[in-house]
C-alpha cells in the first residue's frame, strides 16, 4: 500500500509539471508576436505600392469618352403641382428625376417624354453645378421624346456629336451616361445587343427599330445618351426590361436617326406632326384578312373624303349586293419597304414629311399596281 502511494504521488507531480511545462510554453509563445510588435512600433510604416504602368488602350479611350461628355449630360428634376385639399394652397412637391443632354447652343435639351409626362416644372442641373430652371418646348409621346429650353448664358455647354443608327451592328460597344437612382453623372458600358425591337408606348404607339443594349440602365437613366466608341450620340436611353424593376441587362435606346428626326420638328413646331395616308386600318382585321388570303399587306378599309388617299385613288373594302365584303387595296409597300401589319406602316410613314410624295405598291384585284400619293399633315 505505501509503494502504490509513493507511486500514485509520483505520478501526480511528473503531471503536474507537464502542465506547468505546457502553461510556460503557451505563455512564450504568444508573447513573442507582442514583443516583436514593441521592438518594431517605434519604425512601421505603409507598405510601398506596386508600380501599375500606363492604363490599357480602352481604358484609356473610355475614361477620355466620359470626360469629353460629362458636360453635354444633365440631370432632369421635375415637380407636381398639388393643391392641399385643407388649406386650398398649391404646392409644388417633387414628382421624379431623370437624364437628358445638350442638343444645340440654343439652350434645348433632349429628354424622354415619359420623364416630363404630368409634371408642372423641371429643373435642369449642368454638370459644373449650375441648376436652371426648364420650359417644354415641345413633346412627342409616340416616340418618347421631349425637347425643353434653359436659358444658359456664358459657358455654354457642348452638343454632343450626332451618329446614325442606321448601320449599327451587333456586339460594337457602347456607354450610356445618365443618373439611375438619382446617381448623378454615372457610365455604365455594354454592346448592342439587338437591333429592330419594338416596345409599345403608354399611349398604344409602338416605337419601332428600338436599339437593345446590355449596358446597365436604370431608372433615372431615362432620356440619357447612348454613345458609340466614338463619343457620338446613338440613341436616347427610354426604357427597361425587368422582373424587379432594375437592370436585367435589357435596355432599350431610341435610335439616333428618330431622335434626329423629330426633335427638329419638335422645336420648330412644338409638337410632331406624322404624315397622312387618310385611310382607316385595323389591326385585328388586318391580321384575319391577311391569314385568310394569304397576303402580307395592310388591307384599307376606309377612305376619308378629301384625303391624300382619296387624291390618289386608293380603294376601300366595301359591302356587296349579298351583303359579303369585298376587300379593297392592300398596302403592301411605301417607298420600297414592305409593310406587312399596320404598326409597319406607320412606322414607315413616320419617316416621311407631311407634303412629301410616297410611292405605294398595292395588290389590287390580284394585281400588283404602284400609284403616287401627296401625303398630309396628320392631326
Amino acid at each position: 500500500m505505501e509503494a502504490r502511494r509513493v507511486s500514485q504521488g509520483v505520478f501526480l507531480f511528473r503531471t503536474l509539471l507537464l502542465v506547468l511545462a505546457g502553461l510556460l510554453l503557451m505563455t512564450a509563445w504568444q508573447s513573442i508576436p507582442l514583443i516583436q510588435a514593441e521592438l518594431l512600433a517605434g519604425r512601421a510604416e505603409p507598405r510601398a505600392v506596386t508600380p501599375r504602368g500606363d492604363l490599357a488602350a480602352d481604358e484609356q479611350a473610355t475614361i477620355a469618352l466620359f470626360e469629353q461628355a460629362r458636360g453635354s449630360v444633365v440631370f432632369i428634376a421635375t415637380t407636381e403641382r398639388v393643391v392641399n385639399p385643407w388649406t386650398r394652397n398649391a404646392l409644388q412637391v417633387p414628382r421624379g428625376t431623370g437624364s437628358g443632354f445638350v442638343w444645340d447652343h440654343l439652350g434645348h435639351v433632349v429628354t424622354n417624354a415619359h420623364v416630363i409626362a404630368g409634371a408642372s416644372a423641371a429643373t435642369v442641373r449642368l454638370a459644373d453645378g449650375r441648376a436652371f430652371p426648364a420650359a417644354l418646348v415641345g413633346a412627342s409621346p409616340a416616340h418618347d421624346l421631349a425637347v425643353l429650353r434653359i436659358g444658359v448664358g456664358a459657358g455654354r455647354p457642348e452638343p454632343l456629336p450626332i451618329g446614325t443608327s442606321q448601320d449599327l451592328r451587333v456586339g460594337q460597344k457602347v456607354f450610356a451616361i445618365g443618373n439611375p437612382f438619382g446617381l448623378d453623372w454615372t457610365l455604365t458600358t455594354g454592346v448592342v445587343s439587338a437591333l429592330n425591337r419594338e416596345l409599345p408606348t403608354e399611349t398604344g404607339a409602338v416605337i419601332e427599330r428600338l436599339i437593345q443594349t446590355d449596358a446597365a440602365i436604370n431608372p433615372g437613366n431615362s432620356g440619357g445618351p447612348l454613345l458609340d466608341s466614338a463619343g457620338r450620340l446613338i440613341g436616347v436611353n427610354t426604357a427597361i426590361y425587368s422582373p424587379s424593376g432594375a437592370s436585367a441587362g435589357i435596355g432599350f435606346a431610341v435610335p439616333v436617326d428618330t431622335v434626329n428626326r423629330v426633335v427638329p420638328r419638335l422645336i420648330a413646331q412644338g409638337r410632331y406632326i406624322r404624315p397622312s395616308l387618310g385611310v382607316r386600318v385595323e389591326e385585328q382585321i388586318n391580321a384575319a384578312l391577311s391569314a385568310r388570303l394569304g397576303v402580307e399587306g395592310v388591307f384599307v378599309l376606309e377612305v376619308e373624303p378629301g384625303s391624300a388617299a382619296e387624291r390618289a385613288g386608293l380603294r376601300p373594302a366595301r359591302l356587296t349586293r349579298e351583303g359579303g365584303v369585298q376587300v379593297g387595296d392592300a398596302i403592301l409597300a411605301l417607298n420600297g419597304r414592305p409593310v406587312r401589319r399596320v404598326a409597319e406602316l406607320l412606322a414607315a410613314l413616320d419617316e416621311r414629311a407631311p407634303g412629301e410624295t410616297a410611292q405605294l405598291l398595292l395588290l389590287r384585284e390580284g394585281a400588283r399596281v404602284e400609284i403616287a400619293v401627296t401625303l398630309d399633315a396628320g392631326r
